[in-house]
Order: C-alpha cells, then sequence, then structure tokens
C-alpha cells in the first residue's frame, strides 16, 4: 500500500499563505493521480483538488479556485499545495490521498486506499 506524508500546515493570520507536500511511497501520482481533501471542524472530510499524470488538475470547491494551486515534482513522487490568501474558512485538517488501482480521483472517499496522516492549517481572522 502506498504511503503518503503530509507536511507543511501551520497557523497563519487571514491573507497568509502555506505549501503543503505530499510525499509518496510510489511514483502514484505519475502513474495515475492523487488527490487533496480537508476536512473542517464538525464537518465531512471534502475533496479540494485532484492532480493527474498529466499534470492537469480539477478543483472541487469554488471558493479555492485562483487561490489554491497544485502542482507535482513525479522525480521525488511528491504533490504541492500552494495556498495563498488564506481565510478563516480554509481551517481544517488536510488530507492527500492515492486511489485505488485504475480509479480516477474524483471527489468520493471510496475512490481512494491510501491517506496521509493529516495536517492542521489554521486560519485566523
Amino acid at each position: 500500500q502506498v504511503q503518503l506524508m503530509e507536511s507543511g500546515g501551520g497557523s497563519v493570520q487571514a491573507g497568509g499563505s502555506l505549501r503543503l507536500s505530499c510525499a509518496a511511497s510510489e511514483a502514484t501520482v505519475r502513474k495515475q493521480c492523487m488527490a487533496w481533501f480537508r476536512q473542517a471542524p464538525g464537518k465531512e472530510r471534502e475533496a479540494v483538488v485532484s492532480i493527474y499524470a498529466d499534470g492537469r488538475a480539477t478543483y472541487y470547491i469554488d471558493s479555492v479556485k485562483g487561490r489554491f494551486t497544485v502542482s507535482q515534482d513525479s522525480a521525488v513522487n511528491t504533490v504541492y499545495l500552494q495556498m495563498n490568501n488564506l481565510q478563516p474558512e480554509d481551517t481544517a485538517v488536510y488530507y492527500c490521498a492515492s486511489p485505488k488501482p485504475q480509479w480516477q480521483c474524483g471527489p468520493a472517499e471510496y475512490e481512494y486506499k491510501s491517506w496521509g496522516q493529516g495536517t492542521q492549517v489554521t486560519v485566523s481572522s
């Protein structure tokens, strides 16, 4: 099973930036795709963005479009999430996820087999 390790979370004020990293033990994004999810306090986990082997990305939350950018470095099996102009509503635990074989990284949790431990992002107003 693919091992995933997120890093880069922290506490920032509104308008600040953070860059999350997700290091995978296998070349998952190069072969298939990966995704970022988040779970805010008291809410369901939701998909933020998927990135595919060819570099395409699908963002699932309208409020992050134009502020968040996903990227990959396939040489080191790492996916990044650059988050700019962070807002208090972005406060959540952020997870990266690797899909089940032959699944295509949609927004549903059941499509994913491996999850990282999560990294906390806290944005204060």
